[in-house]
């Protein structure tokens, strides 16, 4: 096995400061699949769904931002972090599924890039830094990151600027009850090649896509009200479906990587997993580990959906920074820590890597 692999070196973030808390749903008019409306209180259907999600607010950006502008100030936080020269950078990967999308306007933009865009914003005049986008669901910054990872061990980059971003608060329907689970946010990790036998970096990495036949469990679609602006496209998802399939795939995906790398279950100190919902979030680990007939350990799996929701490829990179800053009560994230990270989204993908931060 090539000694070759990223280490991440730097970490920024940047969450939102406008707190949506699950009264804000209070007034808002739900329909069903079926384009009904739902007579249920929504007093009922908020408190349903933070039994079933455990999230109580998430965060929106600004009327006047759009994803690329978050992904600029996570990424300068990253780079300060790192203390590198930027114009060392290799590559500038961007993970995001709907792009720059401007208040009311339903239009995803991604010409340029998203990852030229922060390029620009950042001005990183470097030619041979390459910025592309990468689309791949929830999954689309872990794999980023695996891909990065894969050019460093060809001996293509030295560095590399990994970014999630999503602003999902753009593309929702409001008259959707699933509306509530979404969130924006931005995280940046920056890597570099790593020679060291034993050094930091990725170990080992495990990716999969059932695009047959599970493609359609995550979709867009128009409004579920037929008076609400049909030319438009929302975020849709089959929840249980999706519940029941990545209760399956996610841990045997994990447990795939955890074998490769040669390493014990007993050794990861943390599961860093795609804030998607904490209920489903919780029982994939705990599959995982009685994949190994072992108990789930306590605090293994820190959590950030409860407060910032689901926002999509920036939950992973968001949550390793609330950690490793020490914003998160009982969590810390220490040099030389055996980590596994997870996701899980539309594709349907996943993948899963452990790792030594």
């Amino acid at each position: 096995m090539s000694k070759l692999k990223a280490e991440i070196i730097g970490i920024g973030s940047y969450i939102p400061k406008n707190v949506i808390p699950n009264a804000h749903f209070l007034d808002w008019d739900f329909y069903d699949a079926n384009h009904n409306k739902i007579d249920t209180p929504n007093e009922v259907i908020i408190e349903k769904f933070k039994a079933i999600t455990n999230i109580e607010e998430r965060r929106w950006i600004d009327d006047d931002m759009v994803a690329s502008d978050m992904a600029i100030i996570a990424a300068q936080r990253a780079l300060d972090d790192s203390g590198i020269n930027p114009d060392d950078l290799d590559y500038v990967i961007a993970a995001t599924n709907f792009g720059d999308v401007e208040k009311g306007s339903y239009f995803s933009d991604f010409m340029p890039a998203v990852a030229s865009r922060i390029k620009h914003g950042l001005k990183l005049a470097n030619p041979k830094a390459i910025a592309f986008d990468v689309i791949f669901g929830c999954p689309g910054w872990l794999q980023a990151l695996i891909m990065a990872n894969q050019f460093m061990k060809s001996g293509d980059a030295k560095y590399a600027m990994i970014v999630g971003v999503e602003a999902l608060s753009r593309v929702i329907d409001v008259y959707d009850r699933d509306a509530m689970i979404f969130a924006d946010g931005a995280g940046v990790v920056i890597v570099k090649l790593n020679a060291e036998q034993d050094g930091a970096g990725i170990l080992s990495y495990k990716t999969v896509s059932h695009a047959h036949p599970q493609a359609e469990l995550l979709y867009n679609d128009r409004s579920f009200n037929l008076d609400y602006n049909q030319k438009a496209k929302f975020i849709r998802m089959q929840g249980h479906k999706i519940y029941e399939y990545a209760l399956t795939e996610v841990p045997a995906a994990m447990k795939a990587a955890l074998d490769e790398s040669g390493y014990e279950i007993d050794d990861i100190k943390k599961v860093f997993i795609h804030q998607a919902n904490e209920k489903m979030d919780e029982q994939i680990v705990r599959r995982f580990y009685r994949l190994y007939k072992k108990q789930m350990p306590k605090d293994i799996m820190p959590m950030s959906i409860n407060k910032l929701g689901n926002s999509s490829v920036a939950t992973i990179p968001t949550l390793l920074d609330l950690v490793r800053s020490g914003k998160l009560e009982n969590q810390s994230l220490n040099k030389g820590d055996l980590i596994m990270l997870a996701s899980v989204g539309a594709g349907m993908n996943i993948n899963a890597l452990v790792m030594r931060y």
